[in-house]
């Protein structure tokens, strides 16, 4: 008998195992079949996956916007007289944005084990609090060095997140269905982008002064009690695991759990015993896709030219076309705002022609990579703003799809492998976040040819990356 990747012990759902296989062992295996499970009908099945989509997709997106709100709007508070007020050189406050980085990396994997061990609606939900007292906490910092400090402890916390909704995700919904929830829960990383700005030019344009507390300083405090209040309230709504959720009835867990059986998601027999962590790190790093697509990754969807790093530039970059400081925080809103609906299309079509997601990744990356070109060549003020909005939409839709191109492309592996692969995707592209934030130092503004020229050139050649990678699946498959 086979039974659904989420029970594998090595994998994220550790505690489903006893409770799926007592159900399934209840049943007469004739009924039960993999890739053709015939005890639930398509309204049943849709039922669940509504009542999936309205418990989970919300709460992640909701979740996802404070995260990465909490983590980008250093950019923000930078050009609000943060580091005239701190003293800050262009290569500490680059220090800044690394330190962060640093722990991210490092603490995703342990977290995802962690998260394997208890209930995720706890788990993130009480890491959210903690990172929001964080946020709060650098209204306090009087130096360089206290401010990497509290970056750095920032980075630990919000490791968690990303990564455990990533496993959540793949838990959840078949391989047809990942984009769009990608890309919706992705889109609240683009949106906070607007939302930061809306939210930083309000705050530290009539906020600043208050009780003599610097409008940068307010911006900590504000988004950080919000965070934290946010927290309060997803504790209640997020969901578990298929097999161990709140909200679900026994039938709606066994009929999220056998539909992934049935779309042949992540599986293995029970009688052949689980590959050990070598074996699957192993089997991972040995496999041509795993190394392609990290490549693809790293170049491009976790790249400077991305939101994981560039998005703290964005105020800057904007500013050095010659607005204010505030009013360059509300001119990043239609970057933000043009990429939201891009990413929302882009899962779109990808769901709906899921051969061709390598190519729709790779397309988006040659428009970026041409808009970068124009920006390294042209400097009229508006034209720049115009590629700006270009090269946002573009690397931040492909960022959005890397993720699912990967899950489904890894989908057919054994789940101890594909785990080790999803993470060695997720954590050496972290690592662009280290080298990316030293493109862009003030000392190149308003031009920032070398950033942006990086940009073109890395763009270019994830786009290659991703187009040969569709060609090389189609012939290749697992």
């Amino acid at each position: 008998m086979e039974v659904a990747g989420p029970t594998i012990k090595d994998n994220a759902l550790t505690n489903v195992k006893p409770s799926f296989e007592a159900n399934m062992k209840s049943r007469n295996s004739a009924d039960v079949q993999v890739g053709n499970v015939t005890d639930y009908t398509e309204a049943e099945e849709k039922a669940v996956r509504r009542k999936i989509d309205l418990l989970l997709m919300p709460a992640i997106w909701i979740m996802y916007l404070f995260s990465y709100a909490d983590r980008t709007n250093i950019g923000n508070a930078k050009v609000a007289g943060m580091s005239a007020d701190l003293n800050l050189s262009s290569n500490e406050y680059s220090l800044a944005l690394v330190v962060f980085f640093i722990s991210y990396i490092f603490f995703e994997i342990p977290s995802n084990l962690i998260i394997a061990k208890t209930r995720p609606s706890i788990y993130l939900c009480s890491v959210m609090a903690i990172w929001g007292v964080i946020t709060c906490c650098m209204a306090a910092v009087k130096s360089a060095g206290s401010l990497m400090a509290v970056r750095f402890v920032l980075g630990i916390l919000e490791a968690a997140f990303a990564p455990g909704v990533s496993l959540m995700l793949g838990c959840w919904y078949k391989k047809g269905e990942q984009s769009r929830r990608f890309g919706i829960f992705y889109s609240a990383a683009v949106l906070s982008g607007a939302f930061g700005g809306i939210v930083s030019g309000a705050i530290t344009g009539h906020l600043d002064g208050a009780h003599g507390i610097a409008g940068w300083r307010w911006l900590f405090i504000v988004e950080g009690a919000a965070t934290i209040g946010c927290s309060l309230i997803t504790v209640w709504i997020l969901p578990d695991f298929p097999a161990t959720s709140r909200g679900f009835t026994p039938r709606q867990r066994e009929i999220a759990t056998q539909r992934l059986l049935a779309d042949n998601i992540v599986t293995y027999t029970e009688d052949t015993p689980p590959l050990s962590a070598f074996e699957a790190v192993k089997a991972s790093l040995r496999d041509f896709r795993t190394w392609l697509l990290t490549l693809g990754y790293m170049l491009t969807a976790k790249c400077i030219a991305t939101a994981g790093t560039m998005s703290y530039f964005y105020p800057t970059l904007v500013k050095g076309l010659g607005y204010t400081s505030v009013m360059a925080q509300y001119m990043t809103v239609p970057i933000y705002t043009v990429a939201f609906f891009a990413v929302l299309v882009t899962a779109y079509l990808s769901d709906k022609f899921p051969r061709l997601r390598g190519l729709i990744i790779a397309g988006w990356l040659a428009v970026a990579t041409l808009m970068a070109i124009l920006t390294c060549v042209i400097y009229n003020f508006t034209a720049r703003y115009v590629f700006l909005v270009f090269i946002a939409s573009g690397v931040l839709s492909a960022n959005a799809m890397s993720l699912a191109f990967s899950s489904s492309t890894f989908g057919p592996m054994r789940p101890e492998t594909r785990g080790v692969g999803m993470a060695f995707v997720n954590s050496m592209a972290n690592f662009s976040g280290i080298y990316g934030a030293y493109l862009f130092p003030s000392k190149d503004s308003p031009k920032y040819l070398v950033g942006f020229g990086v940009v073109s050139g890395m763009c270019a050649l994830g786009a290659t990356v991703y187009a040969a990678s569709h060609f090389l699946f189609r012939r290749y498959p697992n």
